[in-house]
């Protein structure tokens, strides 16, 4: 018995939420602290170069966690990391950022502009990073293995979530009642429970949606799309739910 299916890693052993090769806010979030960090190590690495051998006549060190910078521009920069501060708005969904970086990512969301593509499936992707991460499922590569279970990833923060379920680890904790998760995405959708947010619109019609994949099978409903298909006799269906159904009608 055998479907066609898009075939996504597992991300852990107990939580239903997956996480895809999409671009996400929290994977933004992610983007932006990385480009930050990779900034702030080239210029300390920069001074330190000049500076070896001599004093540096100017140090600029943060009070906080006693990091040093060469000048007050990148210290202020670092400081952000600690006070949480985001002083660069989208204007068109009031979302702010630490960074200039993140906020030209999100832009790109608004815009749905995905300049980077994957020459092996056609996939497309707001950021280098996010394609290079995306690669690794053509290669069959999974460096990273659990100790617990012997499942590879591809990817350090896929293993990481997948380990956090063996250790039970649910450190994102809703602030309304209590219920805590393993990533903050999934802690993002559950809190649209008590906000009623629904921030995933239909460009067809006027529904909208707490998540994007309910969004996608929704407009399903207007596209006639039906991606799931049956390998023996050719039927199609919007839904995996609806191969499945059939599935177990059709090899009885």
């Amino acid at each position: 018995m055998e479907f066609i299916k898009v075939e996504i890693e597992d991300m852990s052993i107990s939580e239903p939420s997956r996480i895809k090769h999409e671009d996400t806010e929290e994977q933004i979030d992610q983007m932006e602290v990385m480009e930050q960090k990779h900034k702030l190590n080239e210029v300390e690495e920069k001074h330190d170069f000049k500076t070896q051998g001599t004093k540096a006549k100017k140090l600029h060190t943060c009070s906080q966690c006693g990091k040093r910078f060469q000048n007050e521009r990148n210290l202020n920069r670092h400081i952000r990391i600690h006070t949480g501060e985001k002083p660069f708005t989208c204007t068109q969904c009031g979302k702010s950022y630490a960074g200039e970086s993140g906020l030209r990512y999100h832009l790109l969301l608004h815009s749905g502009e995905k300049p980077f593509n994957c020459d092996q499936c056609g996939k497309d992707f707001i950021s280098s990073s996010n394609l290079k991460a995306h690669l690794k499922v053509h290669s069959d590569e999974r460096p990273y293995v659990c100790s617990f279970c012997g499942k590879g990833y591809s990817r350090l923060d896929h293993f990481k979530l997948h380990q956090k379920a063996h250790n039970k680890v649910k450190d994102h904790v809703c602030l309304d009642c209590g219920k805590s998760f393993t990533t903050a995405d999934n802690l993002k959708q559950h809190q649209r429970i008590h906000t009623g947010e629904k921030p995933y619109k239909c460009s067809y019609c006027d529904k909208s949606f707490t998540l994007s994949g309910n969004l996608k099978s929704h407009e399903r409903v207007h596209t006639g799309e039906k991606p799931y298909y049956c390998t023996q006799c050719g039927k199609s269906f919007r839904h995996l739910s609806g191969l499945h159904t059939h599935m177990k009608k059709c090899y009885k």
